[in-house]
């Protein structure tokens, strides 16, 4: 994408760790500093930790850019509640899949996040059809 040298290359901020976190399906970590021998550094848990802690300059950029595109969206999927209990209004006439549609969109964004940091979704981006034993 264009356009990411509008945006610092600072060392990413405490509040932006926890939305990439979050958008990339991944729990909060809490705020105990847990060293390098915890288990979480062994996985992808680790590896999206380790990257959010050691980008360039220019992907530093490239991540602003990338949570400046999600953070509209995810809002957008709050505010089409709004609509759901009207179908039909004087000319506007009500999308039913909206919901359904702004969401696809704000997990498309989210997994792209998760490519360019090259971690998988988390947890919370599972899609419901894996069974762990």
């Amino acid at each position: 994408m264009s356009g990411s040298s509008a945006f610092s290359d600072a060392p990413l901020a405490d509040a932006e760790k926890t939305d990439v976190r979050r958008f990339c399906g991944y729990p909060a970590i809490g705020s105990v500093a847990s060293g390098e021998d915890s288990w979480r550094f062994f996985t992808a848990y680790g590896s999206l930790e380790w990257r959010m802690n050691n980008l360039s300059s220019s992907e530093l950029m490239q991540v602003r850019l990338y949570l400046s595109q999600i953070y509209p969206l995810e809002t957008a999927v709050v505010g089409a509640s709004a609509n759901l209990d009207t179908g039909k209004a004087a000319v506007w006439t009500h999308n039913p899949n909206e919901v359904r549609d702004r969401m696809e969109l704000y997990v498309l964004w989210r997994r792209r996040l998760c490519g360019f940091l090259g971690v998988p979704p988390g947890p919370d981006m599972a899609d419901g059809s894996r069974i762990v034993v």
